[in-house]
């Protein structure tokens, strides 16, 4: 029997965007050749279930509205998850009935950072449930003996019907759930194969429904393409609370954790873990981690502060500046924004008269690290001059502050924090602009460099 047109519809891989028929272009993100085609849902079980979900936790026989002075607030709505970076990540702790989407590369570390937040849970007294559609128990075992003992709370589910999962979630009502992975899932209700764009739209929608209705706290384990965005629609970003990225070499030991969407928290704040035999450990100090193995006395290095949320952290900027063999000259820029890199560039042969039209120039970030914000400026032109130059820059001087078009070094937030951390590793000097000389009136014990313009960075260097 052919299959009815209705039956099935087009759905944008980028941004979700539903249409009856295929188009090459997607006519809400403008993306192409996204568009794929998948079974439609099934028409009312979405609403019925959310009514009677929500029903059922109102103690009613309908949904009803609730007015926010009826809404009661406790000192018990974040929990923590005994790790002390991924609390600050997610803004303080676990939040009660939030959805947590946690992506990255495969092996960078995602199921062991939820297999140990399930293990603290369970030791502090309170039950958890850890369903895994892609290893079997055994498997899971073998890697839980490596963290440690367990609680009594925590429970193991190996399987990949979405449907058996969440009737296990609604008779016991745990208080966590762990779902590894996403896009392992199998909703009986869609007819397309697991990790289709209609399996994990329609599975996550579950599984928010039954976190914001019981009040349960889940998380989600999402693989990524080869892009690095988590796999499946876009509009899976927007349904869940939070949405977490491990970052890292996999050839390393060391892995960042950071937020790209946050309801409850920041999204600027970033934890460093280190990964052992028994598991993720954090690392106390991600600056003396960051500069760690740095050269001395070699040109083109230069150490700079950037703000992660609240968090002071120092990085090494790296330039090579060299003659180049052909008629354009390169440009390679690693971990930094390369048309910022370009700007830069073109301000010192403008304002300062440096010849780097013959020369190719690559910039990097040593540790791995991925920056945008401007006060990094400064430090990359010092270490295109030094590089330029062949002058090393002296290893106990760091540098921030933002360079303008004329070749002016204008003000950063947060200056006086980014002193004092330098301060704390060591630095004796440190090159800051001149705007910001009122907030570092009281800081004793290292020396402060002010600069106007790159011709009083010149000066200086």
């Amino acid at each position: 029997m052919a299959k009815n047109k209705s039956d099935t519809v087009f759905f944008c891989k980028n941004c979700g965007y539903e249409s009856t028929k295929w188009l090459g272009q997607c006519p809400a993100c403008h993306e192409w050749n996204t568009m794929t085609e998948a079974p439609r849902a099934a028409a009312g079980g979405t609403k019925q279930g959310r009514s009677a979900l929500s029903a059922t936790m109102r103690g009613t026989n309908r949904l009803m509205p609730v007015s926010l002075d009826e809404i009661e607030l406790t000192d018990e709505q974040r929990t923590g998850s005994g790790l002390k970076e991924f609390d600050r990540v997610l803004g303080g702790g676990i939040v009660q009935g939030s959805l947590v989407l946690v992506g990255g590369d495969p092996g960078i570390g995602k199921s062991t950072i939820l297999l140990q937040t399930a293990r603290y849970i369970s030791l502090a007294g309170r039950n958890i449930l850890y369903v895994s559609g892609e290893e079997s128990e055994k498997q899971i075992k073998m890697r839980a003996l490596r963290l440690g003992d367990f609680g009594a709370g925590f429970s193991l589910l190996c399987d990949t019907s979405l449907d058996d999962a969440v009737a296990i979630i609604e008779e016991k009502k745990p208080e966590f759930v762990v779902v590894d992975s996403i896009q392992t899932m199998m909703n009986a209700g869609v007819e397309s194969a697991a990790g289709s764009v209609a399996q994990v739209r329609e599975s996550t929608a579950v599984l928010m429904r039954v976190a914001k209705g019981l009040g349960i706290s889940i998380f989600l384990v999402g693989h990524v393409t080869k892009e690095g965005s988590v796999a499946g629609p876009k509009v899976l970003e927007h349904m869940v609370d939070t949405v977490l990225y491990f970052e890292g070499d996999l050839q390393g030991s060391y892995r960042i954790l950071r937020a790209v969407k946050n309801r409850f928290g920041s999204t600027n704040e970033i934890g460093v873990f280190e990964m052992r035999q028994d598991g993720l450990r954090e690392v106390e100090n991600p600056s003396e981690y960051m500069l760690s193995g740095r050269a001395v006395g070699a040109s083109g290095n230069t150490v700079t502060c950037v703000m992660e949320g609240t968090r002071p952290l120092l990085i090494e900027i790296q330039a090579l500046v060299t003659d180049t063999n052909f008629g354009f000259p390169k440009r390679q820029a690693t971990g930094l924004d390369y048309n910022r890199v370009s700007l830069l560039m073109a301000v010192l042969e403008k304002r300062v008269g440096l010849r780097l039209s013959q020369s190719d120039a690559y910039v990097n970030i040593a540790g791995g690290m991925r920056v945008s914000e401007p006060a990094t400026d400064l430090a990359v032109v010092i270490a295109i001059i030094s590089s330029f130059k062949e002058a090393p820059v002296d290893k106990d001087t760091a540098a921030f502050g933002e360079v303008g078009l004329s070749g002016e070094v204008r003000a950063v937030s947060m200056c006086e924090r980014r002193v004092i951390e330098a301060q704390k590793l060591g630095f004796t000097r440190v090159i800051v602009p001149r705007a910001n000389h009122r907030s570092l009136l009281d800081i004793k014990g290292i020396e402060v460099i002010e600069v106007a313009s790159l011709n009083d960075v010149m000066d200086v260097i």
